[in-house]
Protein backbone atom coordinates (compact mmCIF):
# COMPACT_ATOMS: atom_id res chain seq x y z
CA UNK A 1 0.00 0.00 0.00
CA UNK A 2 1.30 3.45 -0.89
CA UNK A 3 0.20 6.79 0.51
CA UNK A 4 0.22 10.49 -0.25
CA UNK A 5 0.11 13.03 2.56
CA UNK A 6 -1.59 16.39 2.00
CA UNK A 7 -1.09 19.29 4.38
CA UNK A 8 -3.54 22.18 4.16
CA UNK A 9 -3.04 25.74 5.38
CA UNK A 10 -1.79 29.12 4.23
CA UNK A 11 0.49 29.26 7.27
CA UNK A 12 2.33 26.18 5.94
CA UNK A 13 2.64 27.47 2.38
CA UNK A 14 3.93 30.82 3.61
CA UNK A 15 6.49 29.19 5.90
CA UNK A 16 4.98 30.72 9.02
CA UNK A 17 4.46 27.28 10.57
CA UNK A 18 6.71 24.25 10.15
CA UNK A 19 4.81 21.16 8.98
CA UNK A 20 5.67 18.64 11.69
CA UNK A 21 2.45 16.69 11.05
CA UNK A 22 3.63 15.24 7.74
CA UNK A 23 6.90 14.04 9.26
CA UNK A 24 5.08 12.32 12.13
CA UNK A 25 2.48 10.75 9.83
CA UNK A 26 5.23 9.48 7.53
CA UNK A 27 6.97 7.79 10.45
CA UNK A 28 3.76 6.05 11.51
CA UNK A 29 3.00 4.88 7.98
CA UNK A 30 6.52 3.60 7.38
CA UNK A 31 6.42 1.63 10.62
CA UNK A 32 3.49 -0.46 9.35
CA UNK A 33 4.92 -1.09 5.90
CA UNK A 34 3.12 1.67 4.03
CA UNK A 35 5.17 3.35 1.30
CA UNK A 36 4.98 7.15 1.23
CA UNK A 37 5.15 8.27 -2.39
CA UNK A 38 4.57 11.96 -1.89
CA UNK A 39 3.96 14.98 0.33
CA UNK A 40 2.06 18.01 -0.87
CA UNK A 41 1.26 21.29 0.85
CA UNK A 42 -1.72 23.35 -0.30
CA UNK A 43 -3.00 26.72 0.85
CA UNK A 44 -6.53 27.50 2.01
CA UNK A 45 -7.98 27.49 -1.50
CA UNK A 46 -10.82 25.04 -2.18
CA UNK A 47 -10.06 24.66 -5.88
CA UNK A 48 -6.41 23.82 -5.19
CA UNK A 49 -7.38 21.38 -2.43
CA UNK A 50 -9.77 19.66 -4.85
CA UNK A 51 -7.02 19.35 -7.46
CA UNK A 52 -4.59 17.95 -4.88
CA UNK A 53 -7.11 15.36 -3.68
CA UNK A 54 -8.05 14.26 -7.20
CA UNK A 55 -4.41 13.98 -8.23
CA UNK A 56 -3.53 12.01 -5.10
CA UNK A 57 -6.45 9.65 -5.72
CA UNK A 58 -5.04 8.85 -9.17
CA UNK A 59 -1.64 7.92 -7.73
CA UNK A 60 -2.03 6.51 -4.21
CA UNK A 61 -3.81 3.70 -2.41
CA UNK A 62 -4.62 5.95 0.55
CA UNK A 63 -4.64 9.71 1.18
CA UNK A 64 -3.96 11.33 4.55
CA UNK A 65 -4.92 14.99 4.95
CA UNK A 66 -4.13 17.23 7.91
CA UNK A 67 -5.61 20.67 8.35
CA UNK A 68 -8.52 22.68 7.00
CA UNK A 69 -11.34 21.21 9.10
CA UNK A 70 -11.72 23.99 11.65
CA UNK A 71 -14.73 26.33 12.04
CA UNK A 72 -13.52 29.38 10.10
CA UNK A 73 -14.16 30.46 6.53
CA UNK A 74 -10.70 29.42 5.40
CA UNK A 75 -11.16 25.82 6.61
CA UNK A 76 -12.16 24.23 3.32
CA UNK A 77 -11.00 20.61 3.36
CA UNK A 78 -14.44 19.06 3.98
CA UNK A 79 -15.97 21.21 1.23
CA UNK A 80 -13.24 20.13 -1.19
CA UNK A 81 -13.83 16.45 -0.40
CA UNK A 82 -17.55 16.87 -1.04
CA UNK A 83 -16.90 18.68 -4.32
CA UNK A 84 -14.52 15.99 -5.59
CA UNK A 85 -17.12 13.32 -4.87
CA UNK A 86 -19.94 15.57 -6.19
CA UNK A 87 -21.99 15.29 -2.99
CA UNK A 88 -23.43 17.71 -0.46
CA UNK A 89 -22.33 18.32 3.11
CA UNK A 90 -24.68 16.82 5.68
CA UNK A 91 -24.96 17.35 9.42
CA UNK A 92 -23.91 14.62 11.83
CA UNK A 93 -26.43 15.22 14.60
CA UNK A 94 -24.48 13.26 17.22
CA UNK A 95 -21.35 15.30 16.71
CA UNK A 96 -23.34 18.53 16.61
CA UNK A 97 -24.76 17.65 20.02
CA UNK A 98 -21.23 16.91 21.22
CA UNK A 99 -19.99 20.34 20.13
CA UNK A 100 -22.98 22.06 21.72
CA UNK A 101 -22.30 20.15 24.94
CA UNK A 102 -18.66 21.23 24.83
CA UNK A 103 -19.63 24.89 24.79
CA UNK A 104 -22.36 24.36 27.35
CA UNK A 105 -19.75 23.10 29.83
CA UNK A 106 -17.91 26.36 29.30
CA UNK A 107 -21.08 28.28 30.09
CA UNK A 108 -21.33 29.54 26.52
CA UNK A 109 -23.59 29.12 23.54
CA UNK A 110 -22.05 27.41 20.52
CA UNK A 111 -21.18 30.00 17.84
CA UNK A 112 -23.01 29.32 14.59
CA UNK A 113 -19.66 29.12 12.81
CA UNK A 114 -18.88 25.89 14.70
CA UNK A 115 -21.83 24.16 13.06
CA UNK A 116 -19.67 23.47 10.01
CA UNK A 117 -17.54 21.17 12.18
CA UNK A 118 -20.48 18.80 12.47
CA UNK A 119 -20.87 18.56 8.70
CA UNK A 120 -19.31 15.86 6.55
CA UNK A 121 -19.60 14.89 2.89
CA UNK A 122 -22.60 12.66 2.25
CA UNK A 123 -21.58 9.01 2.40
CA UNK A 124 -18.48 9.74 4.50
CA UNK A 125 -17.76 8.57 8.03
CA UNK A 126 -17.17 11.04 10.86
CA UNK A 127 -14.08 10.51 13.02
CA UNK A 128 -14.56 11.66 16.60
CA UNK A 129 -12.13 14.15 18.06
CA UNK A 130 -11.39 13.42 21.72
CA UNK A 131 -9.23 16.55 22.11
CA UNK A 132 -11.25 19.25 20.34
CA UNK A 133 -14.28 20.14 18.24
CA UNK A 134 -12.85 19.48 14.75
CA UNK A 135 -14.17 16.06 13.74
CA UNK A 136 -12.27 14.13 11.12
CA UNK A 137 -13.56 12.55 7.94
CA UNK A 138 -13.07 9.16 6.33
CA UNK A 139 -14.31 9.23 2.73
CA UNK A 140 -13.89 7.05 -0.33
CA UNK A 141 -12.67 9.33 -3.12
CA UNK A 142 -13.96 8.41 -6.55
CA UNK A 143 -11.27 8.12 -9.17
CA UNK A 144 -11.13 7.01 -12.79
CA UNK A 145 -8.14 4.90 -13.78
CA UNK A 146 -7.04 3.87 -17.25
CA UNK A 147 -6.23 0.17 -17.59
CA UNK A 148 -4.87 -1.77 -20.54
CA UNK A 149 -2.71 -0.56 -23.41
CA UNK A 150 -3.30 1.21 -26.72
CA UNK A 151 -6.52 -0.02 -28.37
CA UNK A 152 -7.45 -2.12 -25.33
CA UNK A 153 -7.55 0.78 -22.89
CA UNK A 154 -10.63 1.11 -20.71
CA UNK A 155 -11.74 3.43 -17.96
CA UNK A 156 -12.19 1.79 -14.57
CA UNK A 157 -13.88 3.50 -11.62
CA UNK A 158 -12.06 3.05 -8.32
CA UNK A 159 -12.38 4.39 -4.80
CA UNK A 160 -9.42 5.56 -2.75
CA UNK A 161 -9.76 5.98 1.03
CA UNK A 162 -9.06 9.47 2.36
CA UNK A 163 -8.64 10.38 6.01
CA UNK A 164 -8.94 14.07 6.89
CA UNK A 165 -7.56 14.95 10.33
CA UNK A 166 -7.16 18.21 12.27
CA UNK A 167 -4.11 20.40 11.76
CA UNK A 168 -3.53 20.76 15.50
CA UNK A 169 -0.77 18.17 16.19
CA UNK A 170 -2.22 16.87 19.46
CA UNK A 171 -5.67 16.36 17.92
CA UNK A 172 -4.26 14.87 14.72
CA UNK A 173 -2.06 12.36 16.55
CA UNK A 174 -4.88 11.18 18.81
CA UNK A 175 -7.26 10.69 15.88
CA UNK A 176 -4.65 9.07 13.66
CA UNK A 177 -3.59 6.63 16.39
CA UNK A 178 -7.13 5.68 17.38
CA UNK A 179 -8.91 5.53 14.00
CA UNK A 180 -6.56 5.71 11.04
CA UNK A 181 -3.67 3.47 12.09
CA UNK A 182 -5.78 0.41 13.02
CA UNK A 183 -7.67 0.67 9.73
CA UNK A 184 -4.44 0.79 7.76
CA UNK A 185 -2.77 -2.02 9.72
CA UNK A 186 -5.51 -4.41 8.66
CA UNK A 187 -4.76 -3.65 5.02
CA UNK A 188 -0.96 -3.50 4.80
CA UNK A 189 -0.39 -7.24 4.74
CA UNK A 190 1.18 -7.40 8.18
CA UNK A 191 4.70 -6.57 7.04
CA UNK A 192 7.18 -5.70 9.78
CA UNK A 193 9.50 -2.75 9.23
CA UNK A 194 12.51 -2.23 11.50
CA UNK A 195 14.83 0.75 11.24
CA UNK A 196 18.19 1.73 12.62
CA UNK A 197 20.30 4.84 12.15
CA UNK A 198 24.09 4.65 12.29
CA UNK A 199 26.06 7.90 12.60
CA UNK A 200 29.52 8.66 11.20
CA UNK A 201 31.71 11.74 11.37
CA UNK A 202 34.94 12.67 9.66
CA UNK A 203 34.35 11.76 6.02
CA UNK A 204 31.92 13.06 3.41
CA UNK A 205 28.79 11.37 2.13
CA UNK A 206 30.34 10.24 -1.16
CA UNK A 207 33.35 8.68 0.62
CA UNK A 208 31.06 6.82 3.02
CA UNK A 209 28.86 5.62 0.16
CA UNK A 210 31.91 4.39 -1.75
CA UNK A 211 33.06 2.33 1.22
CA UNK A 212 29.60 0.76 1.57
CA UNK A 213 29.54 -0.31 -2.08
CA UNK A 214 26.68 -2.67 -2.96
CA UNK A 215 25.01 -2.08 0.39
CA UNK A 216 23.78 1.19 -1.13
CA UNK A 217 22.16 -0.56 -4.11
CA UNK A 218 18.70 0.80 -4.80
CA UNK A 219 15.94 -1.72 -4.16
CA UNK A 220 18.00 -3.72 -1.68
CA UNK A 221 16.26 -5.15 1.39
CA UNK A 222 17.29 -4.09 3.98
CA UNK A 223 17.84 -0.71 2.34
CA UNK A 224 20.70 1.60 3.29
CA UNK A 225 20.38 5.33 2.63
CA UNK A 226 22.45 8.32 3.70
CA UNK A 227 21.60 11.78 4.99
CA UNK A 228 23.91 14.61 6.06
CA UNK A 229 23.38 17.14 8.84
CA UNK A 230 25.98 19.20 10.65
CA UNK A 231 28.81 17.24 9.03
CA UNK A 232 27.41 13.98 10.38
CA UNK A 233 26.72 11.36 7.71
CA UNK A 234 23.93 9.12 8.95
CA UNK A 235 22.99 5.74 7.53
CA UNK A 236 19.32 4.79 7.69
CA UNK A 237 18.78 1.04 7.58
CA UNK A 238 15.24 -0.21 6.86
CA UNK A 239 14.34 -3.90 6.89
CA UNK A 240 10.89 -4.98 5.67
CA UNK A 241 9.95 -8.64 6.12
CA UNK A 242 6.88 -10.75 6.94
CA UNK A 243 8.02 -11.57 10.48
CA UNK A 244 9.74 -9.75 13.32
CA UNK A 245 12.34 -12.50 13.58
CA UNK A 246 13.35 -12.25 9.93
CA UNK A 247 13.37 -8.44 9.94
CA UNK A 248 15.53 -8.41 13.08
CA UNK A 249 18.01 -10.92 11.69
CA UNK A 250 18.37 -9.14 8.35
CA UNK A 251 18.72 -5.73 9.99
CA UNK A 252 21.46 -7.02 12.31
CA UNK A 253 23.25 -8.62 9.36
CA UNK A 254 23.22 -5.38 7.36
CA UNK A 255 24.28 -3.30 10.38
CA UNK A 256 27.20 -5.67 10.95
CA UNK A 257 28.29 -5.27 7.32
CA UNK A 258 28.14 -1.48 7.64
CA UNK A 259 30.34 -1.68 10.74
CA UNK A 260 32.74 -3.99 8.90
CA UNK A 261 33.10 -1.56 5.98
CA UNK A 262 33.27 1.68 7.99
CA UNK A 263 34.86 0.51 11.23
CA UNK A 264 35.17 3.17 13.91
CA UNK A 265 33.96 5.89 11.57
CA UNK A 266 30.59 4.82 12.98
CA UNK A 267 30.42 6.42 16.39
CA UNK A 268 26.87 5.60 17.46
CA UNK A 269 23.30 4.86 16.50
CA UNK A 270 19.82 6.32 16.66
CA UNK A 271 19.54 9.36 18.97
CA UNK A 272 22.95 9.21 20.70
CA UNK A 273 25.02 12.40 20.10
CA UNK A 274 28.77 12.30 19.51
CA UNK A 275 29.48 14.07 22.82
CA UNK A 276 27.52 11.40 24.69
CA UNK A 277 29.61 8.67 23.07
CA UNK A 278 32.82 10.44 24.14
CA UNK A 279 31.44 10.98 27.64
CA UNK A 280 30.61 7.29 27.99
CA UNK A 281 34.15 6.33 26.98
CA UNK A 282 35.55 8.68 29.61
CA UNK A 283 33.16 7.53 32.34
CA UNK A 284 33.67 3.83 31.59
CA UNK A 285 37.47 4.05 31.63
CA UNK A 286 38.68 2.51 34.93
CA UNK A 287 41.57 4.99 35.06
CA UNK A 288 39.06 7.87 35.39
CA UNK A 289 40.60 10.16 32.75
CA UNK A 290 39.89 13.89 32.79
CA UNK A 291 39.69 16.56 30.09
CA UNK A 292 40.48 20.24 29.72
CA UNK A 293 39.79 22.49 26.75
CA UNK A 294 41.49 25.57 25.32
CA UNK A 295 39.46 27.16 22.56
CA UNK A 296 39.82 30.12 20.27
CA UNK A 297 37.62 29.96 17.14
CA UNK A 298 35.00 27.70 18.76
CA UNK A 299 34.47 30.04 21.70
CA UNK A 300 33.80 27.35 24.30
CA UNK A 301 31.67 25.09 22.11
CA UNK A 302 33.73 21.96 22.84
CA UNK A 303 33.47 22.61 26.57
CA UNK A 304 29.73 23.11 26.26
CA UNK A 305 29.29 19.85 24.34
CA UNK A 306 31.26 17.94 26.95
CA UNK A 307 29.44 19.52 29.89
CA UNK A 308 25.95 19.15 28.39
CA UNK A 309 26.19 15.51 29.50
CA UNK A 310 24.89 14.63 32.99
CA UNK A 311 27.79 13.48 35.16
CA UNK A 312 30.36 15.54 33.23
CA UNK A 313 31.88 16.83 36.48
CA UNK A 314 33.54 13.41 36.78
CA UNK A 315 35.75 14.05 33.75
CA UNK A 316 35.72 17.77 32.86
CA UNK A 317 38.29 19.86 34.75
CA UNK A 318 38.91 23.24 33.11
CA UNK A 319 37.89 25.18 30.04
CA UNK A 320 39.57 28.28 28.62
CA UNK A 321 38.33 30.54 25.85
CA UNK A 322 41.48 32.34 24.71
CA UNK A 323 40.26 34.32 21.75
CA UNK A 324 42.88 37.07 21.91
CA UNK A 325 46.58 36.35 21.50
CA UNK A 326 47.27 37.97 24.86
CA UNK A 327 44.91 35.49 26.52
CA UNK A 328 46.77 32.60 24.91
CA UNK A 329 49.99 33.91 26.41
CA UNK A 330 48.67 34.99 29.82
CA UNK A 331 46.39 32.02 30.54
CA UNK A 332 48.00 29.13 28.67
CA UNK A 333 51.64 30.13 28.48
CA UNK A 334 51.85 30.23 24.69
CA UNK A 335 55.17 31.99 23.94
CA UNK A 336 54.66 35.41 22.40
CA UNK A 337 57.36 34.58 19.86
CA UNK A 338 55.37 31.53 18.71
CA UNK A 339 52.43 33.78 17.91
CA UNK A 340 54.69 36.26 16.14
CA UNK A 341 56.51 33.63 14.09
CA UNK A 342 53.59 31.32 13.24
CA UNK A 343 50.36 33.19 13.94
CA UNK A 344 47.41 32.20 16.09
CA UNK A 345 46.14 29.70 13.53
CA UNK A 346 49.08 27.35 13.37
CA UNK A 347 50.33 23.99 14.49
CA UNK A 348 52.86 25.52 16.87
CA UNK A 349 50.22 27.62 18.61
CA UNK A 350 47.68 24.84 19.18
CA UNK A 351 50.43 22.51 20.40
CA UNK A 352 51.42 25.11 22.98
CA UNK A 353 47.77 25.77 23.89
CA UNK A 354 47.04 22.08 24.49
CA UNK A 355 50.21 21.54 26.51
CA UNK A 356 49.55 24.64 28.59
CA UNK A 357 45.95 23.62 29.26
CA UNK A 358 46.90 20.08 30.28
CA UNK A 359 49.68 21.24 32.57
CA UNK A 360 47.57 23.90 34.26
CA UNK A 361 44.48 21.73 34.65
CA UNK A 362 46.31 18.58 35.70
CA UNK A 363 44.09 16.73 33.23
CA UNK A 364 44.70 13.49 31.37
CA UNK A 365 43.78 15.08 28.07
CA UNK A 366 43.55 18.62 26.75
CA UNK A 367 42.01 19.73 23.47
CA UNK A 368 42.93 23.01 21.82
CA UNK A 369 41.50 24.69 18.74
CA UNK A 370 42.41 27.75 16.70
CA UNK A 371 41.02 28.58 13.29
CA UNK A 372 39.41 30.98 10.86
CA UNK A 373 35.64 30.57 11.04
CA UNK A 374 34.93 33.48 8.69
CA UNK A 375 33.33 35.06 6.91
CA UNK A 376 36.45 37.27 6.84
CA UNK A 377 40.04 36.77 7.86
CA UNK A 378 41.11 34.15 5.33
CA UNK A 379 44.24 34.31 3.19
CA UNK A 380 45.49 32.17 0.29
CA UNK A 381 47.73 30.33 2.76
CA UNK A 382 45.07 30.08 5.46
CA UNK A 383 41.63 30.21 3.83
CA UNK A 384 38.39 30.52 5.77
CA UNK A 385 37.67 27.10 7.28
CA UNK A 386 41.28 26.41 8.26
CA UNK A 387 41.27 24.94 11.76
CA UNK A 388 44.17 23.51 13.75
CA UNK A 389 43.25 21.08 16.55
CA UNK A 390 45.68 19.61 19.07
CA UNK A 391 45.30 16.89 21.67
CA UNK A 392 47.67 16.69 24.62
CA UNK A 393 47.91 13.28 26.29
CA UNK A 394 50.25 11.15 28.36
CA UNK A 395 52.50 10.46 25.35
CA UNK A 396 52.86 14.06 24.23
CA UNK A 397 50.89 16.38 21.98
CA UNK A 398 49.56 15.74 18.47
CA UNK A 399 47.98 18.24 16.08
CA UNK A 400 46.04 18.11 12.83
CA UNK A 401 44.96 20.73 10.33
CA UNK A 402 41.49 20.57 8.81
CA UNK A 403 39.86 22.60 6.04
CA UNK A 404 36.18 22.78 6.93
CA UNK A 405 33.38 24.12 4.74
CA UNK A 406 30.21 26.07 5.42
CA UNK A 407 29.31 29.34 7.08
CA UNK A 408 30.74 30.57 10.38
CA UNK A 409 28.32 28.58 12.53
CA UNK A 410 28.87 25.38 10.55
CA UNK A 411 32.66 25.68 10.66
CA UNK A 412 32.65 26.20 14.43
CA UNK A 413 30.28 23.29 14.97
CA UNK A 414 32.28 20.93 12.76
CA UNK A 415 35.55 21.98 14.37
CA UNK A 416 34.14 21.14 17.80
CA UNK A 417 32.92 17.75 16.58
CA UNK A 418 36.30 17.07 14.98
CA UNK A 419 38.00 17.78 18.31
CA UNK A 420 35.66 15.33 20.04
CA UNK A 421 36.39 12.81 17.29
CA UNK A 422 40.13 13.11 17.86
CA UNK A 423 39.57 12.48 21.57
CA UNK A 424 37.26 9.55 20.83
CA UNK A 425 39.84 7.77 18.69
CA UNK A 426 42.51 8.40 21.33
CA UNK A 427 40.23 6.83 23.96
CA UNK A 428 39.74 3.87 21.63
CA UNK A 429 43.52 3.56 21.28
CA UNK A 430 43.39 4.11 17.53
CA UNK A 431 44.63 6.58 14.93
CA UNK A 432 42.28 8.81 12.99
CA UNK A 433 41.35 6.91 9.80
CA UNK A 434 41.23 10.05 7.66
Amino acid sequence: MNAIILSVGDELVLGQTVDTNSAWISQQLAAIGCDIIGHRTVGDDQALIEIAIAEAASLADVIIVSGGIGPTEDDLTRQAIAAVNEVELVVDEKWLAEIEGFFRKLGRRMPETNRIQAMIPAGAQLLWNTCGTAAGVMAMIKSIDVEGEDDNEELVATEVPLFATPGVPKEMKAMFTRDVLPWLKQRTGGAVILSRILHTFGQGESAVAEKLGELMTRGRNPSVGTTVSGGIVSLRLNARYPSLEEATAKLEETAARCHAELGDLIYGQDDVPLATVVARLLLQDPSHPTVATAESCTGGLVARMLTDIPGSSAYFKYGWVTYANQAKTDLLGVPAQTLIDHGAVSEATVLAMAKGARDRAGATYALSLSGIAGPDGGTPEKPVGTVWIALAHTDGVTARRFILTGDREMIRDRAAKMALTMLRFRLLGKELPF
